[in-house]
């Protein structure tokens, strides 16, 4: 199963939950990013936060949805954060889609310990989620099953 994460930038939301799902995934499923306005560039902080996890980011980098056009994904989850006024990426194709909204914790303003603590705390939150999207059944779940489930996952 291939799951691809979205975002508008693909600098920080989308990238660590790229990372952590990969890091926590078995062999059979893989995890990919995009931006539907790729920044081009990952941000530091993005990359710090997931080697202080012990999360590699190897091959992570900022790109847009046409690195995808050979291999489609099944799944598309966007990770922006609606509630802020963002405009989520539109997947077109037939993957399920889902959303699981996210606060930028670069937009936090503070000292470097406020914003290092609001990073750490959104990839806790993608840790969550994940975790609760890789323990699903789903030999036993259909298309529509599924989809519930995901949405489920998005308000944890």
């Amino acid at each position: 199963m291939r799951v691809l994460f979205m975002c508008t930038a693909n600098s920080c939301r989308s990238i660590l939950s790229e990372a952590m799902f990969n890091h926590l995934t078995p062999s059979t499923h893989e995890a990919v990013s995009s931006g539907s306005f790729p920044k081009g560039q990952v941000l530091p902080r993005s990359l710090s936060t997931l080697q202080q996890a012990g999360i590699s980011i190897d091959g992570l980098y900022s790109k847009g949805n046409d690195a995808f056009e050979d291999h489609l994904p099944d799944i598309v989850i966007t990770v922006c954060d609606k509630a802020a006024g963002e405009s989520c990426p539109v997947y077109f194709g037939p993957a399920l889609k889902a959303h699981w909204g996210l606060e930028d914790p670069s937009d936090v303003a503070g000292d470097d310990a406020t914003v290092e603590a609001a990073f750490r705390s959104t990839l806790g939150r993608i840790e969550r989620r994940c975790q609760a999207f890789l323990d699903l059944p789903f030999d036993r779940l259909n298309r529509d099953e599924l989809k519930r489930e995901l949405d489920r996952i998005g308000t944890l």
